[in-house]
């Protein structure tokens, strides 16, 4: 019990760090200049004041400018970031035609993982932007790239280009979903994304995540929520303009409804108090149910009933996830985590103002896994993955010692291991591996390649049933215990 107390408030550091104001040691380029290209002006760093370093040969400018400011990132020379990669990576990933965009990921991943390090990171727009044009660079790597009006003059980054930057932090997307939040985010531009789209993005995330520390460190429910440290994920019917009703039998009661990443809460508002709240238990997989049934009053559509029923079912998932393949301790509080931060983002993504409707399990980690063919599969690989890096922790303590420590790095920003690690020819950075896809990568792509049509608004989901009922109806079968 003493470690699991340690591993929430250590959890809740980490919630501290992504709030607290933070700096960087690199500034925004000046109005009118390029972005990338400016970055790299010794003028536009208030932590070099030594002038350019040296280009590497074969990098395209853009990817120059980058791994120059990586190299200020992470306080070393463009040339030692190059030799610690000729020294780490295996002669496949060194091959000629490759090595410009390996070397690039390579200096990324590291330089991300350096840098969300940093109090608040989220909140910097230097920050934003050096992520935004890592993927730039990352369109044309080498001097002999073919220059696209896209990158060019557009400024637009590609799928690929984000699927293989932005999971390298988890906070900003995860392998699982990276691809239907990009479809989001440039559904606007073509299908290409923009850093307008992306700041307001990482602002709305960082706004979400405020929120929830915020709310969880609150008095809300805190006698209910101490025993097992829960987070407050989401809170409804506060707004007389948007009530939450309860039916039970032939009576209905407006109330506060409260969602964390244990349980969710209704409290039956009493004139001018609220009533005991009553807990539904989503952690455990208790036998006895019994039906509830809650409605979303909307003039038109039913948007709050399905992102409702979108977010249960996300924690549902997950902790079913957890007992199915015994996941326990600092694992389980990371894996709960993922799920938590997938409907961060959803809320980001609804400041966007962007329509998302009927396209919320799209979104959600665990939603999609249970949607998506082959999504067993896609779970299964994931706990091998979290299996694995345990034991390359117990096998290479020297690699883990962040984790051992159990900084609020480790759990909210990488959650995982962040050195470099030479697995035989591959090299992993945090959880991507560098120049390839990793396994997880690998089964996500094949079950969407697979998956012709999904039903997004998928009328019954386990654990949680629409059925029979008015659209702002919802009825939950689970566990009532009246505290």
């Amino acid at each position: 019990m003493a470690m699991m107390n340690r591993t929430r408030d250590l959890l809740m550091e980490g919630f501290e760090g992504l709030v607290r104001e933070g700096s960087f040691s690199w500034a925004l380029p000046r109005r009118g200049a390029s972005p990338v290209d400016d970055a790299d002006d010794p003028d536009s760093s208030s932590s070099s004041s030594s002038g350019k370093q040296p280009s590497i040969s074969g990098l395209s400018p853009k990817a120059n400018a980058v791994v120059s400011r990586c190299s200020r990132v992470l306080g070393t020379s463009t040339d030692e970031l190059q030799y610690d990669f000729d020294m780490q990576a295996s002669d496949s990933i060194k091959q000629p035609r490759n090595y410009a965009r390996n070397f690039l990921e390579y200096c990324c991943l590291r330089a991300l993982a350096h840098a969300s390090q940093v109090a608040g990171y989220l909140s910097d727009k230097s920050f934003r932007r050096l992520n935004f044009d890592m993927m730039l660079a990352w369109e044309v790597p080498s001097s002999s790239s073919e220059l696209t009006v896209k990158v060019e003059v557009d400024n637009t980054v590609s799928l690929e280009a984000f699927s293989r930057i932005a999971p390298a932090i988890p906070t900003i997307t995860d392998v699982v979903t990276c691809s239907n939040l990009f479809d989001v985010l440039s559904s606007s531009s073509g299908g290409r994304l923009t850093f307008p789209v992306y700041d307001k993005y990482l602002t709305g995330l960082d706004r979400a995540i405020k929120k929830m520390k915020g709310q969880s460190e609150s008095s809300l429910l805190s006698a209910q929520r101490s025993q097992r440290g829960e987070r407050i994920v989401e809170v409804d019917g506060t707004l007389t303009t948007q009530p939450v009703l309860e039916h039970v039998g032939i009576s209905t009661w407006p109330g506060r409804l409260t969602l964390t990443d244990h349980a969710l809460y209704f409290e039956a508002l009493r004139v001018v108090t609220y009533d005991k709240p009553k807990a539904y238990e989503l952690a455990e997989d208790l036998k006895q149910t019994e039906p509830v049934i809650i409605e979303f009053p909307e003039l038109a559509g039913h948007f709050r009933r399905d992102y409702w029923l979108a977010i249960i079912s996300e924690i549902l998932y997950v902790h079913r996830f957890v007992r199915k393949f015994d996941i326990s301790g600092v694992d389980k509080e990371e894996t709960i985590l993922k799920a938590v931060l997938s409907i961060m983002r959803l809320q980001a993504i609804e400041e966007l103002a962007i329509p998302v409707s009927n396209r919320f399990e799209s979104l959600l980690m665990f939603n999609l896994c249970d949607k998506l063919p082959g999504g067993d599969v896609i779970l299964e690989t994931l706990a091998g993955s979290i299996s694995s890096r345990r034991s390359t922790q117990v096998n290479q303590p020297g690699t883990s010692s962040g984790r051992h420590s159990m900084s609020p790095f480790t759990v909210l920003s990488n959650l995982g291991v962040v050195s470099p690690i030479n697995k035989g020819e591959r090299l992993f950075v945090g959880e991507i591996v560098v120049g390839e896809m990793s396994a997880l990568q690998k089964v996500v792509n094949e079950s969407m390649n697979n998956y012709k049509k999904v039903e997004l608004a998928q009328a019954t989901v386990d654990g949680v049933k629409v059925d029979g009922l008015d659209t702002n109806l919802a009825v939950m079968k689970v566990y009532s215990q009246q505290n």
